[in-house]
């Protein structure tokens, strides 16, 4: 089974600013952005597509896999960083509770949002669910830190390790062969 994943393309947020699961708009530079994904896939045939339902994914899968039936699964989104959505990075890490969770972020939840173990399992099962799909092809339209721990699962390695390695741009696309 080959597994694409692809990398929602950027957005019209600065980079200073967290923005997890908030529906953001995509840049101007989103049709540039997209031909290229266009590029490395066209030849593809998918048997299966899926998609965060987060307009920057659901924009890009609509645009690039326009007769595709896609699904979309929220197990995709982003990490949900509750209060801190939409705040600076530095925001966050000056203040009592961001400095803690910014020390501790693979085990300690965001301030009335997720943690990163609670986000390890939602994509555990989402791709427990995906390799038992008899299929050759499939698209997984989604983001940045789905993409590294789907990453981790696939390769067996801590997600720590990719967290400082792993860097997906913006509009990128990876192969995995499962």
């Amino acid at each position: 089974m080959n597994l694409y994943l692809i990398r929602h393309t950027k957005v019209t947020v600065k980079s200073d600013i967290c923005y997890g699961q908030t529906d953001v708009k995509l840049a101007r530079s989103f049709q540039k952005e997209k031909e290229k994904i266009v590029s490395r896939v066209k030849e593809i045939t998918f048997d299966k597509v899926y998609s965060s339902p987060l307009t920057r994914c659901k924009k890009l899968v609509e645009t690039v896999l326009p007769d595709a039936e896609i699904i979309f699964d929220e197990r995709l989104k982003e990490l949900n960083f509750g209060d801190w959505e939409m705040q600076t990075w530095d925001d966050i890490y000056f203040s009592p509770e961001g400095k803690v969770w910014m020390d501790n972020y693979q085990t300690f939840p965001t301030l009335n949002g997720e943690s990163y173990p609670e986000m390890v399992k939602r994509i555990n099962s989402f791709f427990d669910d995906v390799i038992l799909e008899n299929a050759e092809n499939i698209a997984i339209f989604t983001h940045s830190g789905v993409i590294r721990i789907l990453k981790s699962i696939i390769e067996n390695r801590p997600i720590e390790e990719l967290f400082a390695t792993f860097k997906p741009e913006y509009g990128s696309v990876f192969k995995f062969v499962v």
